[in-house]
């Protein structure tokens, strides 16, 4: 059995992942997880008790429970990036014994959701609603750098995205868990999130610097394929789904609609919409 390197597998002092901070017994089977680190509060003020507590980095965790069953709530902040970081190392606590630095012959999955924010690229969609991502089309290149085998139809789609928006590199597409969906998002609008790696040039928006695809919103917002349709933009789904899929977590992204990129609207009370979809997937977990 390999044992991972000190300089590969990075530990703190104390055993805890290096940028999460965290020990095994810090994670729950549930987890949520949100960007912004100020949302992990909003999340953890409905917990019944808060029972340890983490700030580093962006990265801050709750560990309570909340109407007795146990969650970690945890802040990833924004982007593909900071995905990947969170993602090796929530999966580290769990499938690695951190002692031995082996990997544990008994593989332990997690649900893991996502409540974010995010907006909508079609009209029809309104600043207040609720999104369910069936999957998550990534603009960034993070699995450029991985082994990732998406599906034939996945494979198609990305395909067809590239040629649609003249993008000089390929798209990845990734789903989202079935099971989760079918759990969390009974009355959500399902949709199929777009992830970027920027929230303005990589999103269509140009404010002094000229955008290389100002047609960009246009060609997402036009694209379709039989039955499927481009929902919404964000920054962390894609990069999300298909970490889970190669190491084998139930994932599922939830967002807030907060803006509509076509009507060029945004919410007045963004925060009335969040908070309601945090009660709503925590009442469902």
């Amino acid at each position: 059995m390999n044992k991972f390197l000190a300089s590969e597998l990075v530990l703190n002092k104390d055993g805890s992942v290096y940028h999460l901070n965290l020990k095994p017994k810090h994670i729950a089977d549930n987890v949520i997880i949100v960007g912004d680190p100020s949302r992990v509060y909003r999340v953890s003020k409905h917990f019944d008790k808060i029972d340890f507590e983490m700030n580093r980095r962006e990265f801050i965790t709750h560990v309570g429970k909340y109407k007795g069953k146990r969650i970690t709530v945890l802040s990833t902040g924004m982007g593909p990036d900071n995905i990947e970081i969170f993602f090796t190392e929530l999966d580290a606590l769990v499938n690695i014994d951190l002692k031995k630095k082996v990997v544990r012959p008994e593989k332990r999955q997690l649900n893991i959701i996502r409540i974010g924010t995010s907006g909508a690229i079609q009209e029809d969609i309104p600043v207040g609603a609720h999104v369910v991502s069936e999957y998550g089309l990534g603009l960034d290149n993070l699995m450029c750098f991985y082994d990732y085998r998406p599906g034939e139809f996945e494979q198609m789609i990305a395909e067809k995205v590239q040629k649609a928006t003249k993008l000089p590199f390929a798209p990845y597409l990734a789903k989202g868990s079935e099971k989760l969906r079918a759990q969390i998002g009974e009355g959500m609008i399902k949709g199929n999130t777009i992830t970027s790696p920027g929230f303005y040039a990589p999103q269509g928006r140009r404010i002094r610097l000229e955008l290389k695809y100002p047609q960009l919103l246009r060609d997402l917002n036009c694209f379709h394929y039989k039955g499927f349709w481009l929902t919404n933009f964000e920054m962390e789904t894609s990069a999300l789904y298909a970490m889970a899929n190669m190491l084998g977590h139930e994932m599922l992204s939830v967002n807030a609609v907060i803006a509509n990129r076509i009507r060029g609207t945004f919410a007045k009370n963004p925060y009335r919409t969040i908070d309601s979809l945090i009660k709503k997937v925590l009442n469902r977990l």
